[in-house]
């Protein structure tokens, strides 16, 4: 959904997952623990589903000065962007609400998930785990959001989606 957004308002696209990779390649994990724990810790793969939750809020809680200093420059040199990424955080919204627009997408049946894995990469087979942990994430963010009074919407219907993303907006 942010490719067509950012193409319908003329801006640019960041995918704030990027950020997690070059702060990966960049830092060690004495620096950022947190970062790197699951090239450290291979074994958290087994971890219950919401444990990876933890894990993985964790990280966007690193990423969040960062990517708060990507808005705030884009606000500074007015330059709009379209943000994107697993990483954002509800809490980000923050201090220039006014000047910030956010729209948080779920997917609220977890089966749904499961299949579209499965369509993504068959030979993976059902990944009921991963999808477990998107699902909660989803969760996670349309209560977040909530109640920050930003806007979280369920992905489905697909057809329908990009028109409830610009009304939200």
């Amino acid at each position: 959904m942010s490719y067509p957004l950012a193409r319908h308002f003329g801006v640019g696209i960041t995918e704030v997952d990027d950020f997690q990779v070059l702060l990966e390649t960049l830092t060690t994990p004495e620096q950022f623990p947190a970062l790197h724990y699951w090239k450290t810790h291979p074994e958290a793969a087994e971890e219950p589903a919401e444990r990876i939750l933890e894990r993985t809020l964790k990280v966007a809680r690193v990423l969040a000065p960062g990517v708060r200093a990507v808005i705030d420059n884009h606000l500074d040199e007015q330059m709009p962007v379209v943000l994107e990424g697993d990483f954002l955080l509800p809490e980000l919204h923050g201090a220039n609400s006014d000047r910030v627009r956010a729209v948080f997408l779920y997917e609220p049946e977890e089966r749904q998930i499961v299949e579209n894995f499965l369509q993504r990469e068959p030979e993976a087979g059902p990944q009921t785990k991963r999808a477990r942990v998107s699902w909660l994430y989803g969760q996670w963010l349309k209560d977040e959001a909530g109640a920050r009074g930003l806007s979280a919407l369920p992905a489905r219907p697909w057809e329908t989606l990009f028109g409830r993303v610009l009304a939200a907006l």
